[in-house]
């Protein structure tokens, strides 16, 4: 008996409707790996700029409060109060006074002033691009004024997607 036509028809036909579905679904992963990288880079960055923004609002805030108080000698001083306080509106993530041993209390994307070390803090959403690797996933600013220029001063030497903090 001769074998039909249709059995030896249908596994070629079979075995190449599987390698060309296994092609598309392996390229449909890796693009969607792919995807899902390049959505946390770009969440990282976003992250990264709107924390030198509220730094160089800070700054900025700081050294108006600076020059007032040059104008104005009664006026209470820096150290005596969260520089937060002299914004006209704090960020929406401002969470308050907060000591850095209580860091991990506070939600990640979290801004806060330790009053016992004049800090501004702030807790990562994405710590994962910060190095050397934080143990609260925070990064920590002092607050210095030299020759009445206001600098925010990192506590630590902080890279953050390969950029210095400085």
């Amino acid at each position: 008996m001769a074998s039909s036509p249709n059995a030896s028809e249908s596994s070629p036909i079979w075995s190449g409707r599987i390698t060309e579905w296994s092609i598309v679904a392996v390229v449909l992963v890796v693009l969607m790996w792919v995807f899902e990288h390049e959505t946390r880079v770009v969440k990282g960055q976003s992250e990264k700029i709107m924390v030198w923004s509220t730094l160089a609002t800070l700054r900025a805030a700081i050294g108006i409060d600076l020059l007032t108080r040059q104008v104005r000698p009664a006026s209470s001083g820096l150290v005596e109060r969260s520089p937060f306080r002299l914004l006209e509106r704090r960020p929406a993530s401002f969470a308050g006074d907060v000591a850095q041993r209580d860091m991990y209390l506070t939600p990640p994307g979290s801004w806060v002033f330790d009053p016992e070390c004049g800090c501004i803090g702030y807790r990562m959403l994405y710590p994962q691009w910060l190095e050397p690797p934080q143990d609260a996933d925070a990064i920590w600013f002092r607050i210095e004024t030299k020759n009445g220029e206001v600098h925010l001063l990192p506590t630590s030497r902080y890279r953050w997607f390969g950029q210095s903090l400085n």
